[in-house]
């Protein structure tokens, strides 16, 4: 079948073991389901498998990718969960299994005509998503709906006031849109003046440069970047807000700023991906409010070099699909 796969692993450029080609038909075993899938989206993190982040050499060729929409051998429409993990070894969160793991990590992905996963990890396509938009969710905006439904400690019915840092981003741009849909407040920061801009299209509140004073102090911050933003990520919490932090895109070791989190009783909560209950719930969102994600390119399979090019080289502002 036709697939993108590591084949080699290069730090400095991870494009060149990167093969568009055939590789073997999943074989799956006992209760794994495969699905002939119809959409599958690129994240940042096919770029780090490239580079040998999270896949060892001894594992390659690996089919790359996480996001899939497809069919199964009987007919059902479903998106696939990513997370390959037992929600009893997690105390009910297969995201806390300490064996957890994603697909094209340890199995193969999704940037492929077929692909086997866990019976489990199908879920049902709402009938009102796209095929290419649901092929965009169970990263990105998995990741985002965690942060801003499950972990924020923001009220359930609205009313909140959220901080993104970084305007652009895909789960930066997710979190706005989904905590726009369940009625928060949210503010949005970015040092480029055009994502700035179309930050406030897509309904940002207020839109300031990155590191700019904030009308008023937030009840949570969502941050991905990390060292660039965390200060000013605290001096933006209100005493005993929350960050909400899955990435460091800019450096993971900022100074701490000790003080500040303990005398405002400030909290720092880590959050990575999601559950395949909250995939059902962000599912069930997008089709209750309209909400959908930003697809900047779809190309077919046999393109999928193209696809990579441009997530590398940067000029993204939507999801990146592949169709089969």
């Amino acid at each position: 079948m036709l697939a993108a796969a590591a084949v080699a692993l290069h730090p400095d450029a991870p494009l060149d073991g990167l093969a568009v080609g055939e590789q073997p038909e999943p074989a799956p075993p006992d209760d794994w389901v495969t699905v002939d899938v119809r959409a599958a989206s690129l994240n940042h993190h096919d770029l780090f498998s490239l580079r040998g982040v999270g896949l060892p050499a001894e594992r390659l060729p690996m089919i790359l990718g996480c996001d899939a929409a497809g069919v199964t051998a009987d007919g059902q429409e479903v998106v696939v969960h990513a997370v390959i993990g037992d929600p009893a070894a997690g105390g009910g969160d297969e995201t806390l299994d300490p064996r957890r793991t994603l697909l094209s990590e340890l199995h193969p992905g999704t940037l492929a005509e077929r692909v086997a996963v866990p019976r489990r990890n199908l879920v049902p396509k709402p009938s009102e998503l796209s095929w290419v938009e649901a092929a965009c969710l169970p990263t990105a905006w998995l990741t985002a709906y965690r942060m801003v439904v499950s972990r924020s400690g923001l009220p359930a019915d609205g009313g909140g006031t959220l901080l993104v840092q970084g305007a652009g981003g895909g789960v930066a741009t997710a979190a706005l849109l989904i905590a726009k849909a369940v009625g928060h407040t949210v503010f949005v920061t970015s040092r480029d003046e055009v994502k700035r801009r179309r930050a406030g299209a897509l309904g940002a509140d207020e839109v300031v440069e990155s590191g700019a004073r904030l009308p008023r102090r937030v009840d949570a911050v969502i941050e991905t970047v990390g060292a660039a933003t965390w200060a000013h990520s605290l001096r933006s919490l209100r005493p005993g807000g929350r960050i909400i932090l899955s990435g460091a895109t800019s450096g993971p070791n900022p100074p701490a700023d000790l003080t500040r989190i303990f005398f405002q009783q400030l909290s720092v909560i880590g959050s990575t991906m999601g559950s395949r209950d909250e995939l059902i719930a962000l599912l069930a969102l997008l089709a209750r409010t309209g909400i959908r994600p930003l697809v900047q390119e779809v190309r077919p399979l046999a393109a999928a070099r193209a696809a990579f090019e441009q997530l590398a080289a940067g000029d993204v502002v939507g999801k990146l699909v592949l169709t089969c």
